[in-house]
């Protein structure tokens, strides 16, 4: 029971309570196919993601300097890449590892997109950071850490920018499908799903790649399904066949780290490739996807 003091005197006051805000609300599912028999398809500038074509997102971990964010974007443009990443803010595990440039890192980004013509992706921590992100980049990630922070769902729920949203390490499929609910929920209905690989006992790899989850989410929603194969293993060597791995079981894209200079990157360099490899495994990919009646 709440007090208050009315004409000196302390009374007992009842909290007025709305009984109707309290009841909770009918689930929707709007994620969910038999709602939405068809592919939603995703645009992200002049890119589709979802409808048939294999969609490729490249570029380096985290923003460094200009030279290095240019350099790799054209190496990600001439590689036959169609959407540039690229973090300006970066979660980290420890507190003294490098944290990205923040909103210098954006204007690098913007900088490297307008010298390439590639829209670009940026990972969203901070919900105080989401107008700047709004103003300048093209697409936001929600990354496996915030996957269930919710207030940052809600927020991006009402953006109108498209939204990646990554698998958290001990994510399941239906705790995918609900995060992604919440930004649905919110009025944004681009929503792009990201298996990054999830944390089981195995350390051959840095996580352990569940593509599997790829022909499930298609049967169970209309949301296009990309794969991170660099995340998922850690190691260069193991990029480009899961890559290919991910065109075979049916995603809709994947996103890959190149660094022009990976052994001295300051973030992940040792699961990102090279330009000439990441023209390689594109040359590769169109080579699959012919035989599959898909376009890069």
């Amino acid at each position: 029971m709440l007090a208050a003091k009315i004409n000196g005197t302390e009374q007992a006051m009842t909290p007025v309570i709305d009984p109707e805000a309290c009841k909770p609300r009918a689930p929707r599912k709007l994620h969910a196919r038999d709602q939405h028999p068809e592919d939603t398809v995703v645009r992200v500038g002049d890119v589709a993601i979802g409808g048939g074509a294999f969609v490729v997102i490249a570029g380096p971990c985290s923003v460094e300097s200009e030279e290095q964010m240019v350099e790799t974007a054209q190496a990600v443009r001439q590689g036959g890449g169609a959407i540039l990443r690229g973090g300006a803010y970066k979660p980290r595990t420890s507190p003294y590892s490098f944290q990205g440039l923040g909103p210098n890192g954006l204007t690098l980004l913007g900088l490297a997109g307008k010298a390439t013509g590639l829209p670009y992706v940026t990972e969203l921590m901070d919900a105080d950071d989401l107008p700047l992100l709004e103003e300048q980049a093209d697409m936001i990630q929600i990354g496996a850490r915030n996957i269930q922070n919710f207030s940052l769902l809600k927020k991006v729920g009402h953006s109108s920018k498209p939204v990646l949203l990554k698998r958290g390490l001990m994510t399941t499929v239906d705790e995918l499908l609900m995060s992604a609910e919440y930004i649905l929920d919110g009025g944004n209905q681009s929503v792009v799903l990201c298996e990054r690989g999830i944390r089981t006992f195995e350390t051959a790899t840095r996580n352990t790649l569940d593509l599997s989850v790829v022909p499930v989410l298609k049967e169970r929603t209309h949301l296009p399904v990309i794969v991170d194969p660099s995340h998922a293993v850690g190691k260069r060597r193991y990029v480009a066949p899961m890559a290919k791995a991910a065109l075979a079981v049916g995603a809709d894209g994947i996103m890959v780290e190149v660094h022009c200079r990976p052994e001295a990157a300051l973030c992940d360099g040792e699961q990102s490739l090279h330009p000439s490899e990441f023209a390689e495994l594109m040359a590769q990919l169109r080579g699959m996807a012919a035989m599959c009646g898909r376009t890069i």
